[in-house]
């Protein structure tokens, strides 16, 4: 098979990756706390180099530049602007640190999106109620719905002369974690609790998503045609394959 059509293949296929991580953005385009995802590239060896029958530095024919690949997907954590709402449940954090949230398993998450609620029960719980919202301990945040209550600025919920602090926490290194769907993140090291004095939580207000919806399409329509022309290379260099079998065996 002709080596051009390898690089060929190989940029296409990086292409539509980014095409999927690009789309994944924009249909995030109004989630609350969602981070930007980045991909990555790096140049790849050749063909040979990679089934192992050559290596790098050889200098022969085949220790040759073997295009691009997609390495991984990294995750934009800057801070976006607060939008206002005016919904009581609706919290947004001015500064670091991420909101603790559990599920009904005992797993433990941590995310920027302060969309909350309160259910049946009276537990403050996220949009989709599949996660409690815990306090600094650990535990449950359960108010009493037919009561009234109030946050103060350092994040704590209270009624009824009961406190709730919020359970905010950092990490040592935005590397140490992982995203799971789309504004949920799994820490990878041991997590530390806010300092009281950095404490800053806004009632009725939400963290927008980070993505622009500008740049994103910009750069949708530059991979789009990148993947086009990939794709016309291979389809040019089959031409061109077939049409010298063709006078060969002709």
């Amino acid at each position: 098979m002709s080596y051009g059509l390898y690089i060929s293949a190989e940029g296409a296929q990086a292409q539509a990756r980014r095409l999927e991580v690009i789309a994944n953005n924009m249909a995030n385009v109004e989630t609350p706390g969602f981070k930007r995802d980045i991909p990555t590239f790096q140049a790849r060896f050749a063909e040979a180099i990679q089934r192992g029958t050559n290596y790098p530095g050889s200098r022969d024919l085949d220790d040759v530049g073997g295009g691009v690949k997609m390495i991984g997907v990294e995750t934009d954590f800057s801070t976006k602007s607060l939008r206002h709402t005016g919904i009581p449940t609706d919290f947004a954090i001015n500064g670091d640190g991420f909101f603790r949230v559990r599920d009904s398993q005992g797993q433990e998450l941590l995310t920027r999106a302060g969309n909350f609620t309160v259910n049946g029960a009276g537990k403050l719980v996220t949009q989709s109620g599949d996660y409690s919202v815990l306090d600094n301990s650990g535990g449950e945040i359960q108010l009493d719905s037919s009561q009234p209550w109030a946050l103060n600025p350092g994040g704590e919920i209270t009624q009824l002369g009961n406190v709730f602090p919020i359970g905010l926490q950092q990490v040592s290194s935005l590397g140490d974690l992982v995203k799971v769907g789309n504004n949920m993140f799994r820490p990878l090291a041991s997590t530390q609790p806010v300092d009281a004095g950095q404490r800053n939580v806004q009632q009725g207000y939400l963290e927008q998503s980070g993505v622009n919806p500008t740049s994103e399409m910009m750069a949708m329509i530059e991979t789009s045609r990148a993947f086009e022309a990939n794709t016309k290379i291979i389809q040019h260099q089959d031409s061109m394959m077939s049409s010298l079998i063709s006078r060969v065996l002709g």
